[in-house]
């Protein structure tokens, strides 16, 4: 089992690796959108949300390609937000997993809301979820 808390930058290699890793039909549009990975959530965010900042592990920031129109003017690049904090904290009251298998997971659920993913294409992909 992991025991170093990973940095910001290598939980981003992991969520990079899990885009990597997804099928073929999905991976070259998951590619596509940002992935960063900061200690925690904006306030405003957490605000919006009505979050603790321990809350909140991922977040998907864009129009989710079921909803995106011709139409859309973009306000930035659909992104990919890991929390690594709250993820670490996650990881430590669970211990029943690795960092690598959590950030995998936090990866897939933020990318299921950009593809327009339905619990069964979650589960076809990322076996945790079943």
């Amino acid at each position: 089992m992991d025991t170093v808390a990973p940095s910001c930058e290598e939980i981003e290699e992991m969520a990079r690796k899990t885009v990597g890793d997804l099928p073929h039909a999905f991976r070259a549009r998951a590619q596509l959108v940002a992935i960063r990975v900061v200690d925690f959530a904006d306030d405003d965010v957490l605000e919006e949300l009505e979050m603790d900042p321990f809350g909140l592990t991922g977040l998907y920031d864009g129009i989710p390609l079921t909803e995106k129109s011709t139409f859309d003017q973009p306000m930035g690049p659909d992104t990919v937000w890991l929390f690594r904090r709250p993820i670490l904290d996650e990881w430590a009251e669970r211990g029943d997993v690795t960092i690598g298998e959590l950030v995998t997971h936090i990866t897939i659920h933020e990318f299921a809301h950009h593809f327009g993913w339905s619990d069964d294409d979650i589960a076809a992909i990322d076996q945790w979820w079943t």
